[in-house]
C-alpha cells in the first residue's frame, strides 16, 4: 500500500471511530440502503443455487453408478442361481437397462446440464464480486465525503485565523461530494436494473432443466418398464395384500432354521 492509501485508509478509520461516538454525521442514503439489501439476498440465493445445482447433479451421476453396482450385484446372485429363471432374466435385464441409463446420462445429459445450467450460474455469481467491489468503493467515498463536510462545517461554526482554509475546506467538500454523488447515482440506478435482468436470464437454464429431468425420467421409465414382464402379473396385487412379506418372512425363517444362522 502506498503512503496516500494509508493515509486514506487512516483517515476514513478515523472517520468511522468519530461516527460511532456521534461526533461526525453519518450520511444516510435509503434508497441506496434498500438496493443494497436486494442485491445481498440476490446474491446469496444465486450462491445457494450454485450449490444446490452442483449437489443435485452429482447426486444424480452417483445414483446412476450406485444403480448399476446395485444390478450387477443382481445379476451375480440371480445367474450364480440359476441363469434360466425368471429372476436371472430379470436381473440381466435390469442390468442391461441401468447400463444404458448411465451412459445415456453421461454421454446425453452432461454437457447440455453444464452449458445451460451450471455454467450460466457461475458466470451469475462471477459478478457479485465486481458489484461488491463497486459498493466497496462508494462507501468509502462516502467517509471521505461525511469527513469533508464535518470538517466545512467546523470551519464555518468556528473561522479559522487563516483565511485560506474554510474556500480549501469547502472544494475538498464540493469534490467529495461529487465523485460520492456519481459513484451512488450509478448504484442506486443500476442495481434495480440488475435484478430486473436475474429473471429473463435465468428463464432458459430452468427450462433446461425441467428439460432435462423430464428426460431422464421418462427414459428410466421407458427402459425399467421393460423389465417388468419379467415379473407375474399379480405382484402387485400381492404386494398390496401383505403376501409378499409373508413370503420373505418364510424365507427368513428357513435362513434362521440354517445351523448357521442360529443362536449360538
Amino acid at each position: 500500500m502506498s503512503w496516500n492509501g494509508f493515509k486514506k485508509s487512516f483517515n476514513r478509520g478515523t472517520t468511522t471511530l468519530l461516527q460511532k461516538t456521534g461526533q461526525i454525521e453519518r450520511t444516510v442514503d435509503r434508497e441506496f440502503t434498500d438496493e443494497e439489501a436486494k442485491f445481498k439476498t440476490f446474491e446469496k440465493e444465486c450462491q445457494a443455487l450454485q450449490k444446490d445445482s452442483k449437489s443435485y447433479w452429482d447426486a444424480m451421476r452417483a445414483m446412476t453408478a450406485a444403480q448399476t453396482r446395485i444390478a450387477d450385484t443382481l445379476e451375480t446372485f440371480y445367474g450364480a442361481a440359476d441363469r434360466t429363471s425368471e429372476g436371472a432374466m430379470a436381473g440381466h435385464a435390469y442390468k442391461r437397462s441401468v447400463d444404458d441409463l448411465d451412459g445415456g446420462f453421461s454421454r446425453e445429459l452432461d454437457i447440455p446440464y453444464r452449458t445451460t445450467i451450471s455454467e450460466p450460474i457461475g458466470k451469475m455469481c462471477a459478478y457479485f464480486p465486481v458489484v461488491n467491489e463497486h459498493i466497496s468503493k462508494r462507501n468509502k467515498k462516502l467517509l471521505d465525503y461525511d469527513a469533508a463536510r464535518s470538517k466545512a462545517r467546523k470551519l464555518v461554526d468556528k473561522p479559522s485565523e487563516d483565511p485560506t482554509r474554510l474556500p480549501k475546506a469547502q472544494q475538498e467538500h464540493d469534490e467529495a461530494k461529487e465523485v460520492f454523488d456519481m459513484l451512488n447515482d450509478q448504484l442506486v440506478a443500476e442495481l434495480p436494473q440488475l435484478m430486473d435482468l436475474r429473471v429473463p436470464y435465468f428463464d432458459p437454464s430452468f427450462e433446461a432443466m425441467i428439460r432435462m429431468q423430464s428426460k431422464f425420467a421418462e427414459e428410466g421409465y421407458e427402459k425399467l418398464s421393460g423389465v417388468q414382464r419379467y415379473f407375474a402379473d399379480t405382484i402387485r396385487d400381492d404386494y398390496a395384500a401383505g403376501q409378499l412379506d409373508a413370503q420373505v418372512e418364510g424365507v427368513l425363517q428357513e435362513m434362521r432354521e440354517l445351523s448357521i444362522c442360529g443362536a449360538n
